[in-house]
């Protein structure tokens, strides 16, 4: 086994480096919150019916995009409608 001798300052120019790829790597798996999910996907997701989506968007309750007959849901807005609807655990008293 060898042993390699760094400076101070070559070891701390390591140790940048090291860091600038971690952070990019951690970017980058990162989830998108520009993520879109078609009308479909976002069914499946929620577990909900298509009738039950179309009355979402027709009560303003999720926002949408619509290109043609197809609909677009950003995974932004879909976490928006889940955090507005969350409701805290409470204790059970016995």
């Amino acid at each position: 086994m060898s042993a390699v001798i760094l400076t101070a300052e070559q070891y701390q120019d390591l140790v940048n480096r090291l860091e600038q790829v971690n952070k990019k790597l951690e970017e980058q798996s990162k989830p998108s919150h520009e993520t879109f999910l078609d009308n479909q996907e976002f069914i499946q997701l929620m577990h909900i019916s298509k009738r039950t989506a179309q009355t979402w968007r027709d009560e303003g309750k999720i926002s949408f995009s619509q290109i043609g007959s197809k609909i677009y849901y950003k995974m932004k807005d879909v976490e928006v409608l889940l955090d507005k609807n969350y409701n805290k655990a409470f204790k059970n008293k016995r």
